[in-house]
């Protein structure tokens, strides 16, 4: 049995671009074993920090895009951190279900998505929301070296540019 789907066109988004600072924020950051208030600030270091905005756990599309960045190893060169509307709960069982090596920002009320520019109504319904795909790439201070945000549902980021931007700044 085939599923289909309508693709959405998604309104514009104010989100930053490359050469802006990428908003600090504090949230649960969780791994398969706990979680614990973090900020973005704290985790970017040396190496370049990827941060993946992506749809609730289990929806397809979340499953694909962790699944590619996991088969792709991205780990290896960059710190890869996502954040989603899911709980930290179910952070917890997505990390350990697909075997993700990153760890996730929980942000339930879609507060950071919002500081981005990229929350969206969740099909249609009102007073729901989760941010829409997005790909940020930053050097060591929050600069955005690189930024891929959806401009449709569901749209992918471009995998093979991204691995190019990291190992640019890797």
């Amino acid at each position: 049995m085939m599923v289909e789907f309508d693709v959405v066109d998604l309104p514009p988004a104010d989100h930053p671009t490359e050469g802006e600072t990428a908003p600090d924020f504090t949230r649960p950051l969780v791994n398969d074993e706990y979680w614990e208030d973090r900020s973005l600030s704290e985790l970017v270091g040396p190496e370049p920090t990827v941060l993946v905005f992506h749809p609730m756990d289990g929806a397809f599309p979340a499953t694909y895009l962790w699944n590619e960045i996991r088969d792709r190893g991205w780990e290896t060169e960059a710190t890869v951190v996502g954040v989603s509307i899911s709980t930290p709960y179910e952070h917890t069982s997505f990390v350990e279900e697909r075997g993700i090596d990153s760890r996730l920002f929980s942000d339930p009320a879609n507060g950071v998505a919002e500081a981005y520019g990229i929350a969206h109504d969740l099909d249609g319904m009102a007073g729901i929301e989760e941010p829409r795909p997005a790909v940020f790439l930053l050097d060591t201070d929050r600069t955005i070296e690189y930024a891929w945000v959806a401009s449709e549902w569901p749209e992918f980021p471009d995998y093979d540019e991204i691995a190019r931007q990291i190992d640019r700044l890797a």
